[in-house]
């Protein structure tokens, strides 16, 4: 962490284990999804992290809509009380079976379901919105998306973005990350998501395959195609 500090690199977030379902049906699985979970929070704190990005859940077939977001309510409230510092944030998926949050107005209604627990914020990924039907391929889309977030008074609570191009096209729900300007958003898309006001004051990160090379290349596009150039 030292290295990293020296560097001057950062905000550092951290991602918490993919098997975390903070609002699986399975009693005993939530519990120990939230003790996983409250766990990174714990070692987020210690090393200074700005947030840790926990998934919205998915309450599995046959479970009642309302039955998946109080459990992911109660979950991440749960978390977020192991947060001082750092914040729980709230990533919004691409939408599969059960999910609890995939789009703004389920983000919305799973924060009020949470009963307005400040610790807890918003992530959201460039390639599950557009997977949920988000047009991120076009300045209009865009504009319509992030002007719903607004609109629905999320723009305070987004800290995080995931920039990540789509390997397939809008709507499909398929969550396939792919490289920057190299999928179906493109590179207008992107000009156009980091252009909005809401993204302009966030940290955006990549989660985009490959090796470090490739990293490099998709953060070298961000930046190039960033309307501040950095």
């Amino acid at each position: 962490m030292e290295g990293w500090r020296e560097a001057g690199l950062g905000p550092l977030f951290v991602h918490s284990p993919y098997m975390v379902n903070v609002a699986s049906p399975n009693q005993d699985f939530r519990r120990r999804s939230v003790e996983l979970a409250r766990a990174t929070v714990s070692l987020a704190e210690d090393i200074e992290a700005s947030g840790v990005v926990v998934h919205a859940g998915a309450g599995g077939a046959g479970t009642p809509r309302a039955q998946a977001v109080r459990a992911a309510a109660d979950s991440l409230r749960e978390i977020a009380e192991e947060a001082d510092r750092t914040r729980v944030l709230i990533e919004l998926t691409a939408g599969g079976a059960g999910t609890v949050a995939s789009t703004f107005t389920e983000a919305s209604e799973l924060f009020d379901a949470a009963g307005g627990e400040q610790r807890l914020a918003l992530c959201v990924d460039t390639c599950h919105l557009f997977a949920r039907g988000y047009a991120l391929e076009s300045d209009d889309g865009v504009a319509e998306c992030f002007g719903e977030l607004r609109q629905l008074g999320l723009d305070g609570r987004l800290h995080l973005v995931h920039a990540n191009d789509s390997m397939h096209e809008r709507g499909q729900r398929r969550d396939s990350h792919t490289h920057i300007g190299k999928g179906r958003i493109g590179e207008d898309g992107f000009r156009a998501i980091l252009a909005d006001a809401s993204v302009k004051r966030c940290p955006v990160l990549c989660e985009t395959p490959g090796r470090l090379e490739d990293h490099a290349r998709n953060i070298a596009t961000l930046r190039r195609l960033s309307p501040s150039g950095g």
